[in-house]
């Protein structure tokens, strides 16, 4: 078992080994309270950006409070490549905050929420903002659970002309849609660079939005002979591209 992660506001890089890090708030209360971790045990530091320090519980105090010593050198994970993005449209209720938490658990590198034209849901006002820091908080939860030391990017909420911009940027583009005539499973992909994804609403991806994808260079392309839910589907395909890109062969 790899030691817990905790996220802390910032790690300088290069740091000296053999320091201090006193953990409290949140954090340490999570780590006293609910780990209930105790001199000796060994944990992982991080800023969520790719730095990261490992260390020893010297000291845990009240409730919220704990002592990490014998830090190492704050190290720095470079990016993943090739970068994976998923375009995910907002789906109802907490299945967004589902679908952020297992793409974040499988290595997704960044999410983009979409306001596409058959979502239900639409971000607006105080009630948008809401839930964007709903995904952005499961991404920061799911990345410590999963052992993450960069967690992944949620970008604020984009309309159809935005993620056509995206989409025209990146080295691979296709979109998840049962009219694809090719699996992803076969696509060719770049060994680096930009792969980006998008995953329709429960209701599809309309025509016009389809064509436009298509002007800015997405296929559409079938993951298999089901059609899986918008919640599942960024999920299942970014773990099918992580094994052909070798990202998990690693």
């Amino acid at each position: 078992m790899t030691a817990p992660v905790f996220v802390v506001d910032t790690l300088a890089p290069g740091g000296p080994a053999g320091g201090e890090y006193v953990l409290d708030g949140p954090e340490g209360r999570h780590a006293v309270s609910v780990k209930r971790l105790r001199p000796g045990e060994a944990v992982v530091l991080t800023d969520g950006r790719g730095r990261w320090t490992e260390g020893v519980v010297s000291a845990a105090e009240g409730k919220d409070r704990l002592t990490v010593g014998d830090l190492a050198a704050v190290r720095e994970e470079p990016g993943e490549t090739p970068r994976i993005t998923v375009v995910q449209a907002l789906p109802k209720g907490d299945r967004g905050e589902l679908a952020v938490e297992t793409m974040t658990e499988v290595g997704v590198d960044a999410i983009v929420p979409w306001a596409a034209s058959r979502c239900v849901t639409q971000w607006r006002g105080d009630r948008g903002l809401k839930a964007l820091a709903k995904w952005r908080a499961t991404a920061r939860e799911a990345g410590k659970q999963s052992r993450r030391v960069r967690f992944p990017e949620v970008a604020d909420a984009a309309t159809t002309k935005e993620v056509a911009a995206l989409l025209a940027g990146a080295d691979f583009a296709a979109v998840l849609h049962e009219s694809g005539d090719a699996p992803l499973a076969t696509a060719e992909l770049p060994g680096a660079g930009e792969i980006v994804l998008v995953v329709g609403p429960e209701g599809g991806v309309s025509p016009e939005e389809l064509a436009r994808f298509a002007e800015a260079g997405a296929r559409p392309y079938r993951l298999g002979r089901t059609v899986l839910r918008t919640s599942t589907a960024g999920t299942a395909a970014t773990a099918a591209l992580l094994t052909r890109t070798g990202r998990w062969g690693l």
